[in-house]
């Protein structure tokens, strides 16, 4: 019988939807409808057709969806338009600590986008024996004053939620939708907890009401898998937990397409860029692992984990500007924004004896973005995409490939006036466009210490092949175009783990403490939807910021491991170790140790230095599945075998082994433990006892045959 997985994600302009095969993950079809934004329901409407259209195009029954999860803008669309609530806070205190609190959660105005603001009001209450009357009052003033939402507010709430937890009952009982500080993060900080709190009440009613319509209408279509949402961080959660956190779902589209990149493409060290086409989204995932960081909203920092994405306003529709002598810039502006059809996806025999005529995308836009018009009165724009077909490095296969006699024929004119051959003008418009994405993908690399040569280049989106392969010659780097790149945000969608982090504010965390977030963290990932035997936990200790922060993730089902159904063999795994170690022949490779899955290939690169004078021999660890996929790259790590039973000695043994000694005193090296299927990334922590701790918890469930291979490095 077959087991469908379906991702629907919510655009500005079109809602897409995908069905994928849970077994194989091959696509089995695609739906893109126009998104419902003036419809009564709002964007639900358009949800419930897309899924509805694609379920009778291709013949999918209610009881065959093993999965359905939707990715959505509307959160940010809502910030950015202003469409919120005004919020009330309701802060609690006493004696001195109280003047703090009421200082903390005396939250100005919020500014959201350009002219947007949220309004916001405050109100400290005393805690004493009339506290809950005097709520109970607040309240009713609020609601006369139009207030939407409540932020209940405390200061030590993170360790003692009960004064919070009595705030939003009262709220709720009295009709107002209300979040506690202590919901959205458990990090102290009381005014930052405050102002993510409110920027959370502020967009509650809005994505309630479209929550509880989406999963009735889920509901009445027979599917009975439960209804899952994107997050910002790469994740899904239920829809319990969106009426609660919709703040989440903040920056889930760019989400989405990393999503897609690890669970489709299985990317271990990678730069994602999804292309559109007027701008890239470019995010970095590490160790299979997606990078987030705290997003700022209006200018003000938050506690809100999102995928630490960075945009570039260049894409396949970027239009040229032209100087007198030479192409002046490229972008920001796009055919989509100036509302013309690109000259390379355009029949050529509709651009004749092509003139150039310079327009305005925007009112107070530039003069000279450069378009061409045909004898025929038609105009068209000439974009990136244009330069990228003429220069063939977009290949037919790819959902950028276009008409290269039609791309060709629109750059003419502009080679003709700057009198320099087409195959000029195209290199000048790509280096241009190419540089601004470069500058980003460095900069990734260098904040996330990600080495450029065991780091692919993903591309998704529309657009990817117009930008991806030149950006990747430019930089020297490998790159691929995702699968189904034109759709690989929805397929995101479909394939999401869910997804929790728990974070708290700890100074010299003990053992204790560490287990105690781990198990906190994996409570909240499984009451978020996951299946407890499918979470996986990596634990991380900031030290500088005295921050303890445990990311869980895990699958509403049980998932097929073999995802590809591909195994590999001996050479063809040595053959992949090589290229990623840009060695020419697999010779001084060695496959030095097997687990499961999983391979661990050693091999020594001889670096030359002053001119091949001196050489520098340095090992380097690869681990590879048997699909070929590089899990692990290490330069210098050390590989060592132990069983069940040997495994907390060895592990001590080898620890001490590999400490450091600088100007900060002792150093722990990178642990990972490579087990059968998977690998127990320990990296985030930096004390020997908490690593064999977490280690010893990760292997519980193996049994007395299986090889346990643990891998360390130099921090």
């Amino acid at each position: 019988m077959l087991k469908v997985r379906i991702g629907i994600d919510v655009g500005g302009t079109f809602t897409d939807a995908v069905a994928i095969d849970n077994d194989t993950y091959e696509l089995i079809g695609t739906i893109k409808i126009p998104t419902t934004h003036t419809a009564k329901e709002g964007v639900a409407k358009g949800i419930i057709e897309a899924l509805m259209k694609l379920m009778e195009e291709h013949n999918i029954n209610p009881e065959d969806v093993l999965f359905i999860a939707h990715g959505t803008t509307q959160a940010t669309n809502a910030l950015l338009e202003g469409d919120v609530v005004p919020v009330g806070i309701i802060a609690a205190g006493k004696g001195l600590e109280g003047i703090k609190v009421k200082s903390d959660t005396n939250i100005q105005d919020i500014e959201l986008a350009p002219g947007k603001i949220l309004k916001i009001a405050s109100q400290y209450i005393e805690l004493d024996e009339e506290f809950e009357k005097k709520v109970e009052m607040k309240i009713e003033e609020f609601k006369n004053q139009e207030i939407g939402a409540i932020v209940a507010a405390q200061a030590f709430s993170v360790d003692d939620p009960t004064i919070e937890n009595k705030i939003v009952e009262i709220a709720e009982q009295k009709g107002l939708p209300a979040t506690a500080t202590h919901e959205i993060t458990k990090l102290y900080g009381l005014k930052i907890r405050t102002r993510t709190a409110a920027i959370n009440a502020c967009i509650l009613p809005k994505m309630i009401e479209t929550a509880n319509m989406t999963e009735d209408s889920v509901k009445k279509s027979g599917i009975k898998a439960p209804l899952m949402i994107m997050r910002g961080d790469g994740g899904v959660m239920n829809i319990a937990e969106v009426r609660k956190r919709p703040i989440l779902t903040l920056l889930s589209g760019p989400a989405a397409g990393v999503a897609g990149a690890l669970m489709y493409e299985k990317v271990s060290d990678g730069i994602f860029l999804e292309v559109g086409g007027t701008s890239t989204d470019i995010s970095a995932i590490k160790t299979g692992k997606v990078m987030v960081n705290y997003a700022e909203i209006g200018g003000h920092k938050t506690y809100l984990n999102s995928l630490d994405v960075r945009t570039v306003g260049i894409a396949g529709g970027s239009m040229i500007r032209l100087g007198d002598k030479d192409i002046e810039d490229v972008g920001p502006r796009s055919a989509h924004i100036a509302g013309l059809p690109y000259a390379v996806y355009s029949d050529p025999e509709e651009i004749i004896e092509p003139e150039i005529v310079y327009i305005k995308p925007k009112k107070n836009d530039p003069g000279n973005y450069v378009a061409i018009k045909s004898k025929n009165g038609k105009i068209f724009a000439v974009t990136v995409s244009c330069a990228a077909n003429v220069l063939g490095y977009v290949k037919p296969e790819d959902y950028a490939y276009g008409n290269r006699e039609a791309a060709r024929k629109a750059l003419e004119p502009i080679a003709k006036k700057l009198n320099k051959p087409v195959e000029e003008v195209a290199k000048r418009i790509m280096d241009i466009a190419s540089m601004k994405v470069v500058k980003v993908v460095e900069q990734l690399l260098n904040d996330y210490k990600l080495d450029k040569d065991t780091t692919i280049l993903v591309g998704g989106g529309g657009g990817s092949a117009s930008i991806v392969p030149y950006v990747a010659k430019m930089m020297g780097m490998r790159y691929r175009i995702a699968k189904n790149a034109q759709v690989i945000s929805t397929i995101g969608v479909a394939l999401a783990m869910v997804r929790e982090i728990v974070e708290r504010t700890i100074q010299n965390p003990t053992e204790k403490d560490i287990l105690s977030i781990r198990n906190e963290a994996k409570e909240a990932v499984i009451r978020s939807g996951a299946l407890e035997e499918t979470v996986e936990i990596y634990v991380e200790i900031d030290s500088q910021k005295n921050i303890v922060r445990a990311i869980a993730t895990g699958a509403t089902e049980l998932r097929s491991k073999d995802i590809l159904n591909k195994n590999l063999g001996e050479e063809e795994i040595k053959k992949i170790a090589a290229q990623a170690m840009k060695s020419e022949s697999t010779k001084n490779l060695q496959i030095i140790d097997k687990t499961g899955s999983m391979y661990i290939i050693k091999g020594i690169e001889d670096r030359k230095r002053l001119f091949g004078l001196l050489s520098h021999k340095q090992e380097k660890v690869v681990v590879i599945d048997k699909e070929g996929v590089i899990r692990l790259y290490k330069n210098n790590g050390k590989v060592y075998r132990t069983t069940i039973q040997n495994f907390e000695e060895d592990l001590s043994k080898a620890l001490e082994q590999n400490i450091s000694y600088g100007d900060a005193g002792a150093e722990i090296p990178n642990c990972f433990i490579i087990l059968p299927n998977r690998i127990v990334d320990l990296s985030g922590l930096i004390d020997k006892e908490q690593i064999i701790s977490l280690a010893k918890i990760e292997i519980s469930g193996l049994s007395d045959s299986d090889r346990i291979l643990i891998l360390l490095s130099k921090r």
